[in-house]
């Protein structure tokens, strides 16, 4: 057996290439990679999760990442994704495209921070193993780092051309994803211009088609590098367009996301200090409504934006016998939503105006030798400051909206938090094959915006897609967990296995609970407004609760006899409320992922089974429903036909199934074969083709 460890079952391809630019490696015991090239070459580390033939199931990159031990995928519509890791998801998690997070336009999180990253753009994928370093910055789960592919310096004067690219297409959808990197590099400067193209059609599954669930996105860009005697400077900028793409499980669909990202970094080492910093500006620009991809009575537009601004610098230096980063970094976040009726313009209100949530931190992190052990000790402080604007309406606003902003605008409009994280991640090789490892933890995360500022009942929950209704509470406090985590990995030449078992107790976790004491009689402006959404939503305002997730995750993988390889992943994770009885809400149910892989020495083949079970563990608090389980057949494969292309090919859902992930939302687009109120499917049998070209 190749000396890598694998994410499950064949699911991306691994390569190394030297158009790439070469990311640090890390070390496996605190972080997985997945690496997606065109290559097929194999990596020396152990720290690279790597699938040789992934199925192409979908154009977001959380199905990717779904696939590792402790990840699920959040199913609010193709472009829509979330990565939901050891049952948190969301604000909760440490989400980096190429090292750079920023806010994403909607309340609703249509376009999450995973959006920004398309498949034929992205080299690897860095998981934080149970928790981010204090250095990648706040959040209170695990965190991911989508690294964009760029052309990486090279070795002479004389300038050389590179690429890096991929198309494929699923039938399930009618669906196209092409893209990748052109440019040129020399031993002092690189540039590369990148772009990425990908539309679909409603998904199609056994009884019909799961109607809004189209999608189309296109991304370009270029990205910069020059090293000179003053240092290394880089610059990237992207333009993100994504045009009409359906969420079913939400109150609308996507008309359109713009967004512009531009960041600048600075690298140099004086002499044993190396000074990183980097600044950055994000512009999104976000429209969805309620028609366009399904039949409407009520007709509704919203219009949101959000801007952000960050900084940051970091020095690097020995100390204590091993290596210390000291640093401090900076966030502004303006936040503006906007709800209007088309047919009637004077009828709008500003229902999220003028939010600005400024964040300041600093930390610690030293890595080295501790007795026994190799070591991660890190302490980060923030302070966030939220400040809220004038609510506004129009003419022809309802008097209940009126009401309630005259009471929002009579309000602080401003609340503030400090947040504490302390971590210790430790590890110790016993042998060449066994390294134990735990982590404890004391982490942090500030409400997200609307959880503050939501003055007027509205479905946007930050994608929680329950189809009720929230208020925010500007007198939130920030949620605490203690976290302890323990496992090892076991490597060998013909075998691996890597279980962790893990305990999050979160004080003051937000959730959504019932606005009064009375639920269901409408007895207030707020209940009364509410109501407008349906009779089956609950009015929820968000709350600090208590909380307690539980879990074990582990992959392992054994050479058989012959060119046989067997690989699997499987999670497990019970999140529960320890205030009252009741589970937390969208949970994963426990799933195990294998598969049995035929390799020859430039192609392979896979089949793989995909078996979940039931999720009756439920939030009452949320109505959720439970779902029953299932079990899924794929088949795919993989050929090396030359040092520059490759061609993976399959068929997903051999037997047809239809399959209700309980991460995938409740339906409520009525152009569509799926009842209005029930669990969407998953995707019905369908195959797949891609082709990749690198040089």
């Amino acid at each position: 057996m190749k000396r890598i460890l694998s994410a499950g079952t064949g699911l991306l391809a691994l390569a190394t290439c030297p158009l790439l630019a070469a990311a640090e490696t890390p070390d496996p015991a605190l972080q997985d990679v997945i690496i997606i090239t065109g290559h097929r070459a194999t990596t020396a580390t152990d720290s690279a999760l790597s699938p040789e033939a992934a199925p192409l199931d979908g154009v977001d990159i959380t199905r990717l990442t779904a696939r590792t031990p402790g990840a699920a995928r959040i199913g609010n519509g193709e472009m829509s994704g979330q990565m939901q890791y050891r049952g948190l998801f969301g604000p909760r998690l440490n989400l980096r495209i190429d090292g750079h997070s920023f806010a994403s336009g909607g309340p609703n999180l249509m376009d999450p921070a995973l959006h920004y990253a398309p498949t034929p753009l992205v080299s690897a994928v860095h998981i934080d193993r149970g928790i981010s370093p204090v250095s990648e910055g706040p959040g209170i789960g695990g965190g991911v780092d989508a690294v964009f592919k760029k052309t990486d310096y090279s070795n002479s004067s004389d300038a050389s051309l590179g690429y890096d690219l991929t198309i494929g297409g699923r039938s399930v959808n009618d669906s196209v994803s092409t893209g990748g990197i052109i440019g040129a590099s020399t031993d002092t400067w690189r540039a590369n211009l990148l772009g990425a193209y990908e539309e679909g059609d409603d998904t199609e599954y056994k009884d019909g088609t799961i109607g809004g669930s189209e999608f189309q996105r296109s991304i370009y860009g270029l990205a910069t590098g020059l090293r000179t005697h003053l240092g290394e400077f880089s610059l990237d900028w992207r333009r993100h367009n994504t045009g009409f793409s359906g969420n079913p499980p939400f109150g609308m669909d996507i008309r359109f996301v713009d967004t512009d990202v531009l960041k600048a970094g600075y690298e140099k080492a004086f002499g044993d200090v190396l000074v990183e910093a980097s600044a950055s500006y994000t512009d999104a620009a976000h429209g969805m409504n309620t028609f366009d991809l399904r039949p409407a009575m009520m007709q509704r537009e919203a219009f949101a934006y959000a801007i952000t601004r960050k900084a940051d610098i970091a020095a690097t230096f020995p100390a204590f016998g091993g290596s210390l980063q000291i640093g401090a970094d900076t966030a502004e976040e303006d936040h503006n939503v906007h709800v209007v009726d088309p047919g009637n313009l004077d009828n709008f209100v500003y229902s999220l105006p003028d939010i600005v949530i400024d964040r300041t931190g600093a930390f610690a992190e030293w890595t080295g030798a501790l007795g026994a052990f190799n070591a991660e000790l890190g302490l980060r402080v923030d302070d966030y400051d939220g400040t809220g604007g004038t609510a506004t309406f129009g003419a022809d606003a309802s008097m209940g909206q009126k009401m309630l902003a005259a009471s929002y605008n009579a309000s602080d409009r401003s609340t503030d938090a400090t947040t504490l994280d302390v971590a210790a991640r430790l590890w110790r090789p016993i042998t060449d094959d066994l390294t134990w490892r735990v982590t404890l933890a004391q982490k942090s995360r500030a409400p997200f915006y609307l959880e503050w500022f939501q003055w007027l009942p509205s479905g946007s929950s930050a994608g929680l897609a329950d189809g009720n209704v929230y208020l925010g509470d500007q007198s939130l406090d920030p949620e605490v967990a203690l976290i302890a985590e323990t496992g090892f990995d076991y490597v060998t030449e013909t075998a691996y296995i890597r279980p962790t078992v893990y305990i999050r107790q979160i004080d003051d976790f937000i959730q959504g609970t019932p606005f009064d004491d009375t639920p269901g009689v409408v007895d207030s402006m707020e209940e009364m407004m509410a109501s407008m959404h349906g009779s089956s939503a609950a009015l929820l305002r968000f709350t600090n609760v208590e909380a307690r997730l539980i879990g074990f995750d582990l992959d392992a993988g054994i050479d058989l006899p012959g060119p046989l390889r067997a690989d699997a992943v499987f999670s497990y994770v019970r999140g529960e409320r320890r205030d009252i009885d009741d589970d937390l809400y969208r949970i994963a149910p426990p799933s195990l992922t294998a598969g049995l892989t035929w390799e020859g020495a430039n192609w392979s083949t896979t089949l793989e089974t995909r078996a979940v079970a039931e999720q009756d563990k439920v939030s009452v608090t949320n109505l959720e429903a439970e779902t029953p389980g299932y079990v899924t057949l794929s088949l795919y494969g993989d050929w090396q036909v030359n040092e520059s292309v490759r061609l993976s090919a399959g068929v997903e859902n051999l037997l047809d199934q239809v399959t209700r992930d309980h991460l995938s939302g409740y339906n409520r687009n009525a152009w569509s074969d799926v009842a209005v109120g029930t669990r969407l499917p998953g995707a019905g049998r369908g195959a797949f083709i891609r082709l990749s070209f690198v040089g």
